[in-house]
């Protein structure tokens, strides 16, 4: 009788379950797919501007024609201990996906962002309408220097 009863109660926990327990667990998966499977596309509710430069204290930035791999490496340091908890290439998650990113947004407003999230949050119109896209959920202040933001502005070039 000792060696039936793991047996019996497995089966007693698969029978309480029933087909109530699959469809929660199939609907998380599916709405969680979903989700992920999102990729780099544009929301048609966040406009594309490369004509804003954000708010912030970066108003010009161009890049050199060449990625600079000592400045992308220490970018890519910085994205993988500060901004890989929301972000990710070419998946949405918290945040949005950032392959990509300087075919949907300006240099300075990047740059803007990393160095001044708050306030681009409260009166950018595109940090706004991402503000709304993912649920409100809000970009931490990194405390980046502009060297640090310009790094990581860099590894970002590379995704």
């Amino acid at each position: 009788m000792k060696t039936l009863a793991p047996i019996l109660l497995v089966s007693l926990m698969i029978i309480s379950c029933g087909e109530k327990g699959k469809q929660e667990s199939k609907g998380f998966e599916v709405n969680r797919k979903k989700a992920a499977s999102s990729g780099v596309k544009a929301s048609q509710e966040v406009p594309v501007d490369m004509n804003n430069k954000g708010i912030g204290p970066i108003s010009s930035y161009t890049f050199s024609s060449e990625i600079n791999t000592d400045m992308a490496e220490a970018g890519k340091s910085i994205y993988n201990s500060k901004c890989t908890a929301c972000h990710m290439a070419e998946m949405r998650m918290i945040g949005p996906a950032l392959k990509g990113i300087y075919e949907r947004r300006s240099t300075e407003w990047v740059l803007n962002l990393l160095l001044n999230p708050m306030e681009m949050l409260k009166e950018d119109p595109i940090a706004k309408a991402l503000l709304k896209e993912y649920n409100n959920a809000v970009m931490t202040n990194s405390n980046l220097s502009e060297e640090e933001a310009k790094q990581v502005a860099e590894y970002l070039r590379t995704l």
